[in-house]
């Protein structure tokens, strides 16, 4: 498998310079894409009941981990961006008996597992950050060794089919792109054929159980893949 940990640092500064700008963007509710492409087949497959207990994966300023608040969840939320975190401590003030945030790289197996709160998790959930992360195994790793037998781990990211650097599809790379328009600087981009990002899956001892090609304004080529996958 291939890994850009090299990357990591460079990545994480870049972040912390778009992290106001992402914020304010963001803002209490999301943007029209997560709210429109990204959350209704993410919510309706982690399908959450009261009293779950769910990480929330690169969580930025902290939207989703207040969705899965209100709908009944207890909450573990990261992303190694401070600004982010400081972010949504701000924004989520309301919700801090139910969602506690952290400061934690997703490409660290031990920063990972020292999230876990005492008992398994039931569900994790990674919103378009699967391919904003320089090496994935470690992430993937950690879920399956968090997650109750049965647990369930969904996670939304670009479909590499379509959303790729030029004409690139099975050689797995890194290069820059703009998920906001105008944001301060460009960020890093981790393009990995989906045979690759699947066995990492299986490889942590998940199956698929779920699986959805999204449209945007292109209504032939889907932009993102959301993917459930469920703990053997």
């Amino acid at each position: 498998m291939h890994t850009f940990s090299d990357t990591t640092e460079e990545s994480r500064r870049r972040w912390e310079m778009n992290a106001d700008f992402w914020d304010a963007r963001m803002g209490d509710t999301a943007n029209v894409f997560h709210c429109t492409i990204v959350r209704p087949r993410t919510e309706q497959s982690l399908d959450i009941r009261a009293g779950e207990l769910v990480l929330d994966i690169a969580c930025g300023n902290g939207n989703f981990s207040q969705r899965l608040a209100e709908k009944g969840a207890e909450v573990v939320a990261f992303d190694y961006s401070e600004k982010m975190i400081a972010h949504a401590k701000r924004r989520r003030s309301a919700y801090l008996d139910r969602i506690a945030f952290h400061v934690c790289d997703a490409t660290d197996s031990a920063q990972l597992r020292s999230l876990e709160p005492g008992r398994p998790f039931d569900k994790a959930v990674a919103n378009m950050a699967v391919m904003d992360i320089a090496d994935i195994e470690p992430l993937f790793r950690a879920v399956g060794e968090m997650l109750k037998p049965g647990g369930i781990f969904v996670f939304s990211t670009h479909h590499p089919c379509f959303v790729k650097p030029q004409d690139t599809y099975r050689t797995p790379c890194v290069h820059e792109g703009e998920a906001i328009r105008r944001q301060p600087i460009l960020q890093y981009y981790y393009h990995r054929p989906l045979q690759e990002i699947f066995q990492l899956g299986f490889d942590a001892g998940f199956v698929i159980d779920g699986f959805f090609e999204e449209l945007d304004d292109d209504k032939e080529h889907p932009v993102i893949v959301i993917v459930r996958l469920k703990k053997r």
